[in-house]
């Protein structure tokens, strides 16, 4: 009888030791994620770059800092709001990237040259 409580014991001894090392053994570690520029949408994060992404009334902001390092801020404004009106979209940074908008991209002047800043 001693020795079938002593297996007994010694069963359900390895079973907690079991139990422990596979809870070591998978603990969750929350993973972090990398933390986004200010001013960059977290969920999408194409939202305004893409071609119809924007609503109309968002292109004045957009436009702006499109245009913020330029020296000739009313044309650069006149012809991005007119572009954003027409593609609802406006390239990031203050120039160039406009592969992410190909309507932007596109759209030319009678001589060849890019409407759109």
């Amino acid at each position: 009888m001693a020795k079938n409580i002593g297996i007994v014991m010694l069963c359900v001894a390895m079973l907690l030791l079991l139990l422990v090392d596979n809870q070591a053994t998978s603990t969750v570690v929350p993973v972090e994620e990398p933390e986004a520029a200010p001013g960059t949408a977290t969920v999408f994060p194409l939202y305004g770059i893409t071609q119809g992404s924007l609503q109309p009334q968002e292109c004045g902001p957009r436009c702006s800092s499109r245009c913020s390092a330029t020296q000739y801020k009313k044309p650069c404004l006149f012809f991005c709001n007119k572009c954003c009106a027409k593609c609802l979209c406006v390239p990031q940074g203050t120039y160039g990237n406009k592969q992410s908008c190909p309507c932007y991209n596109n759209w030319k002047t009678k001589r060849g040259g890019p409407k759109c800043p």
